[in-house]
């Protein structure tokens, strides 16, 4: 023995392991996190759903108080609706924003940099791919939970006026893997927790400026071009079509904007914490 910890050691094991177990086994071992993760969290459900309370105080205030005072506003088909039902599809799109990006930075950065819990991970065969799989799922499910609470209140409310509603899920679904995925790769390049003040400037802009309250007619042409790059735009889009039910091929434009955001998450996460880890 040299007295040396081999890093590389559980890939080797692991790529020895792919020889012996099933591939159903091998495809599904990064569900160990997500189940690690509902075991951890069980006793701490109220943390969980108090993060939904934050977009449904907006709705209540802006959409059902301020709204009263504004009336209708101009929908994605062109014709007039209720101001609320225009802020509560935006708000569901940063429901799952929050729930996912929340997740997916604060909790995954403890984990790393101080409960060392990933070091004892990639000892078992384990991989960064694995890790960032399932970190990213389980952030997926939390912003999943709250879009679907969230969707329960619209529905009470009587703000979906489409059957192409019942797509919202899986689409809040697919924008909290991708915000998921982003925030895990933005968690792997923090220092400290002070850098998690470049997290709120990112997020606060983006929910008040990505057409959440306003339409995005109101901005001059050149703020809207910016405006149309921010993530929670494409989200709200999406979720706005839905529930209004004016669906077009403008929406797979939306959708490949996540399947890009996503794929590029997954993959500088699993790298990094592959060079932070196994170095």
């Amino acid at each position: 023995m040299t007295g040396t910890l081999d890093r590389t050691a559980p890939a080797r094991h692991g790529g020895l392991l792919l020889r012996v177990l099933p591939p159903g086994l091998y495809a599904g071992r990064a569900r160990v996190l997500v189940e690690r993760s509902l075991l951890v969290n069980r006793r701490a459900w109220l943390a969980i759903v108090s993060g939904f309370c934050e977009p449904l105080f907006y709705l209540l205030a802006m959409g059902v108080g301020f709204g009263a005072l504004v009336g209708e506003v101009v929908g994605p088909t062109g014709e007039p609706m209720s101001y609320v039902a225009f802020v509560a599809p935006a708000l569901l799109a940063a429901s799952a924003m929050n729930g996912a990006v929340y997740d997916a930075t604060f909790n995954i950065f403890s984990k790393l940099k101080y409960a060392k819990l990933y070091d004892a991970m990639l000892a078992t065969p384990l991989g960064p791919v694995d890790v960032a799989v399932g970190e990213i799922a389980w952030a997926l499910l939390r912003g999943g939970l709250y879009a679907v609470g969230f969707l329960a209140v619209m529905l009470g409310l009587g703000l979906i006026a489409s059957p192409w509603a019942l797509l919202a899920l899986p689409a809040a679904l697919f924008v909290a893997f991708a915000f998921a995925a982003i925030g895990m790769a933005a968690t792997t390049f923090m220092r400290s927790w002070q850098d998690f003040d470049l997290v709120q400037l990112a997020l606060m802009p983006m929910f008040l400026f990505s057409t959440t309250f306003f339409p995005l007619t109101v901005y001059p042409e050149v703020l809207q071009v910016a405006v149309r790059c921010l993530p929670l735009y494409h989200a709200i889009e999406i979720m706005r079509a839905l529930s209004s039910g004016f669906v077009d091929l403008s929406l797979l434009g939306h959708l490949a904007y996540f399947a890009v955001m996503a794929a590029l998450g997954v993959v500088i996460a699993a790298r990094r914490v592959g060079t932070l880890l196994l170095r």
